[in-house]
């Protein structure tokens, strides 16, 4: 398979000369150990026995060739998070350690935190813009330091997004037929429901129980659904339905393995706005994922009586296209919403040095002026704050409005 370089990188090469140890987190298969197997010069993958044998033989590394060594699977042997705190406090070269790992250690496990010695980062599925190898991308970057031309044109169309969304982040899943992707998709998880969670100490008594809040919680994408809300809607009128507490414990090993990745609220910290709502927004790791659980395919999303969680969908591929790019640049992203629900917006980009960007995404060729109100009433209230102004698009071309609002397809928009 060939390697796609992932925006995930540009962090490396800002880090890894200054940096210990990093730590890159992730649900399985979207590419953490490929990615940091390219810097390492050792390996050591904790799901092999052998390697496993050869870390005992040598726990504090003192063998090993100079380079990076990359420690895989690092949940499985949760006490190495503690060797290599340890070698960081004792001066270890920059970049010494790589960690990934596609979980969090169990419950009970005797670590200690890392803190201030192991930087985190987190690896996605794949962006729009990961998945081919384009240049003339508008760059997330460009726009944060205000320079950005907004022109560009693209024949990706409404029917492209369905099949991107159709297709899943995963890497490997790229260039396999449809067949062979939905099989992929299905094995992947029941992977989760009999192998990953199990992994975490965590066995269902009731699988389908587990398998029908997925579901639901599928059915929440883009909402900032009550967790009730969603029990209630993945039990219709049945008085057996999950207690809360199994619920919640099903939303707790979820997060473990990272299958779940809510966009937290976000509001000014310089000067809060009041009554802002945070309840976060409920997105699978992947938009594909959410398909599959919902038994849509690539064509049934695009029929009329689908338009509604298509444009849910929609918004989940972009979200997260927006949040590998936001990262890469070292900003944050949040959704913003009052509580009364007079202002919302789909996602807020803050760079370090606290600029803003808000952004709307819109299953549409072209957007109303009604599509930019909220952007231009945060601008209005934030006017030092907000660098631009962005509409992701289904449309082919990129251009700026009048009212100073860039509109970018979603193919257009970079890292």
């Amino acid at each position: 398979m060939t390697f796609l370089p992932r925006a995930l990188d540009l962090q490396l090469n800002e880090l890894l000369p200054y940096v210990g140890a990093i730590a890159i987190d992730g649900p399985k298969g979207f590419g953490k150990t490929s990615t940091a197997e390219k810097r390492a010069t050792t390996a050591l993958h904790l799901d092999r026995e052998q390697d496993r044998i050869i870390l005992r033989a040598n726990p504090a590394f003192d063998h090993f060739p100079d380079g990076s060594i990359l420690i895989d699977e690092l949940q499985r042997a949760p006490e190495v998070w503690d060797i290599v705190r340890r070698a960081v406090d004792d001066g270890c070269d920059p970049g010494r350690f790589l960690l990934t790992g596609s979980a969090i250690p169990i419950a009970g496990t005797t670590t200690h935190s890392g803190a201030g010695r192991v930087l985190s980062l987190r690896m996605r599925p794949m962006a729009v813009f990961e998945r081919d190898s384009r240049e003339d991308l508008i760059s997330l970057k460009e726009i944060l330091a205000g320079s950005a031309t907004i022109t560009g044109q693209t024949d990706q169309t409404s029917a492209d997004y369905a099949h991107s969304i159709a297709t899943t982040g995963l890497p490997g899943l790229q260039n396999l037929p449809p067949l062979v992707q939905k099989q992929h998709i299905a094995s992947y998880i029941d992977r989760i429901l009999d192998r990953d969670l199990p992994d975490q100490g965590y066995t269902t008594r009731n699988k389908a129980a587990l398998l029908t809040w997925m579901r639901a919680y599928a059915a929440a994408t883009a909402t900032q659904a009550s967790y009730s809300e969603i029990l209630d809607s993945a039990t219709p009128g049945e008085s057996n339905k999950p207690s809360k507490k199994s619920s919640a414990t099903y939303r707790d090993k979820l997060n473990e393995i990272w299958i779940l990745d809510p966009l937290p609220a976000w509001n000014f910290a310089s000067a809060p706005f009041p009554r802002v709502s945070q309840q976060a927004t409920h997105f699978l790791a992947d938009p594909g994922l959410a398909l599959h659980l919902l038994g849509l395919t690539e064509r049934s999303l695009q029929a009329p009586r689908n338009a509604h969680i298509f444009g849910c969908l929609f918004e989940a591929l972009a979200v997260l296209s927006i949040r590998v790019a936001a990262e890469a640049n070292f900003a944050t992203v949040g959704h913003f919403r009052t509580r009364n629900g007079d202002h919302e917006i789909d996602a807020v980009i803050e760079s370090a040095d606290g600029g803003i960007i808000p952004v709307e995404v819109k299953l549409t060729h072209t957007p109303s002026p009604e599509d930019g109100k909220h952007l231009l009433w945060l601008r209005d209230s934030l006017p030092d704050e907000v660098i631009d102004m962005i509409i992701i698009t289904t449309g082919d071309r990129a251009y700026r409005r009048e009212d100073s609002i860039a509109c970018i397809p979603l193919a257009l928009f970079g890292v």
